[in-house]
């Protein structure tokens, strides 16, 4: 049933950790030009791939066991803070999946904030020293406006990470 409201119930903040997934990559991507709903990616190209590979400021990031742990333990604690409920965590090697309910704040708040902390986490753990983030820039944030959408997020973030996400709407 759908909501009848103008707040989802519910976002699925996605983020990557830096250099995981460039411009030209075989899985296709999305660049500021070719970002509208529903829209197709780009698809693969191997002379935009090498060039993002060549701009690419500092090294990838692939997060070890201990840094996946500071990611989520700031993640609830950020959650706790601001009064939003998690409600499925999936912190992975290159990317974090959340669902998350925010009421009226902007989805753009909890992506940063997730990032801020978990960042702060990590070094605070001494299992990120570096001055740079360990982010990619931006993310996703799509919006859950029913029950059956949230149940379908959270069974795509604990469960369903071998597979193209469903079709939340």
């Amino acid at each position: 049933m759908w909501k009848n409201t103008d707040i989802p119930l519910a976002y699925l903040i996605t983020f990557r950790s830096h250099g995981t997934w460039l411009h030209g990559d075989a899985r296709g991507s999305v660049d500021r030009f070719h970002n509208r709903y529903q829209s197709p990616y780009l698809a693969p190209n191997c002379k935009r791939l090498e060039l993002d590979q060549y701009l690419l400021s500092g090294e990838v990031t692939i997060l070890d066991a201990n840094q996946r742990e500071s990611v989520e333990t700031a993640i609830y604690e950020v959650c706790q803070v601001r009064d939003w409920n998690l409600r499925a965590i999936n912190v992975r090697t290159n990317h974090v999946h959340t669902v998350v309910s925010i009421g009226t704040t902007k989805p753009e708040r909890p992506l940063n904030a997730f990032k801020a902390y978990a960042t702060r986490k990590m070094r605070e753990t001494n299992c990120w020293t570096s001055d740079r983030s360990p982010w990619a820039d931006k993310g996703s944030k799509k919006s859950l406006w029913n029950e059956r959408s949230v149940q379908r997020a959270i069974e795509y973030v604990v469960n369903g990470q071998g597979e193209d996400p469903p079709e939340f709407d």
